[in-house]
């Protein structure tokens, strides 16, 4: 089973979002079974909240249900835990290593490295467009489900 923890800064829009569309990309091609998905914050902020409502929108738009998922902390046994470790953009990254003390097996990743366009998902908390996020998410979860093809043999 290959483990991936999604990663931003409240839990609450980029990082349900790519829990909730890799379920359904995984789901749809049949290996729901091969994976375990969550995502987790790595503020305290807002801890114990759902999804952000123009979040939970979009992926409504697309036949995706986030229902019963509310902000969790990443902690130093979700390293242990997961095999991935991805998050969204340079300041997780960070804030990733000083939860876990680095990352000493190099499990640590933002999404958008798997492309062929590395960079930082679009935050829609400033920006207000999560349509420019939904698009930066799909990209690097076809280009992550691309590499965990090849290197897991799936």
């Amino acid at each position: 089973m290959i483990k991936i923890l999604f990663v931003c800064h409240g839990n609450i829009c980029r990082s349900p979002m790519a829990e909730f569309m890799m379920k359904n990309m995984v789901n749809s091609a049949g290996n729901s079974d091969l994976f375990e998905i969550a995502s987790a914050a790595v503020s305290r902020e807002e801890l114990g909240n759902p999804v952000y409502p123009p979040a939970r929108e979009i992926l409504k738009q697309h036949g995706i249900s986030c229902a019963g998922k509310y902000a969790r902390q990443m902690t130093f046994a979700d390293y242990q835990y997961y095999d991935y470790l991805i998050c969204m953009d340079n300041s997780n990254l960070r804030n990733m290593q000083r939860i876990c003390s680095g990352d000493p097996d190099g499990k640590m990743f933002r999404l958008l490295d798997f492309t062929d366009t590395p960079g930082e998902v679009s935050d829609p908390w400033y920006s207000g467009d999560f349509v420019t996020t939904w698009q930066d998410i799909e990209c690097g979860l076809q280009a992550l489900l691309k590499k965990l093809s090849s290197s897991h043999q799936l």
